[in-house]
Order: structure tokens, then sequence, then C-alpha cells
């Protein structure tokens, strides 16, 4: 079983940058595939990065985030990551980890999911 926790989140600048680390303190991390999702405030939430299990060797990102986010897995510190470089002001949003035992950008396979953490970046 799963039992994620964000951190890193806070307030930063646009066009700066910050790293939200998930830890898995269940047992099997590695088993399964792990997803970053954000809400914004008043908003749904959406997709934002995914990763797949084991050596997490495939990844895929919301358009609205490639070539700016990185997902990463670190199996032997049960942690999953998400950089953020070049933040604007849409990125505002407090951001989960979810983890899922299928591949997918569709919250509603995610099982475990994190308190989430605040991500501001003001305009």
């Amino acid at each position: 079983q799963a039992l994620l926790l964000e951190s890193g989140g806070g307030l930063m600048q646009a066009g700066g940058s910050l790293r939200l680390s998930c830890v898995d303190s269940g047992r099997t991390f590695s088993n399964y595939y792990m997803g970053w999702f954000r809400q914004p405030l008043g908003k749904g939430r959406e997709f934002v990065a995914r990763i797949s299990s084991a050596e997490g060797r495939s990844t895929d990102y919301a358009d609205s985030v490639k070539g700016r986010f990185t997902i990463s897995r670190d199996n032997a510190k049960n942690t999953l990551y998400l950089q953020m470089d070049s933040l604007k002001p849409e990125d505002t949003a407090f951001y989960y980890c979810a983890a899922a035992l299928v591949y997918t950008d569709n919250p509603k396979y995610y099982d475990f999911w994190g308190q989430g953490t605040q991500v501001t970046v003001p305009s």
C-alpha cells in the first residue's frame, strides 16, 4: 500500500524553480506507476506528469508543462520528484502525487493520493 507525503511547495517568483518531493512510506513503491496532478483554486484536478513503474523509463507530460517540468523517481529512497523550472503564474495550484497500478493520465485510476502541497507563483 502506498502512503504518500508531498513536500517542497512554496512561493516562487516567475521564472524560478521548485522541486517537489513525494515520499512513499509503503513497502512497494517501485511497483507503482506514479503521477503528479494539480488543482488550481476553484478548478478541477488536472494531470501534470506521469512516470512508469520500476526504473521509470517512460514519462509523459501535460502540454502546459512540457519542456519546463521533469518527473523522476528514486526507488532506493521511495521518492518521486517533480522538478519545476521556468515557473509561470498559471502554475499556481495545489500539487498532488498519486500512485496507480496502470500507466495513465486519468486521475480516476490512481488508487493512492498524498495530501498535496501548495505552489504559488505571483503574477
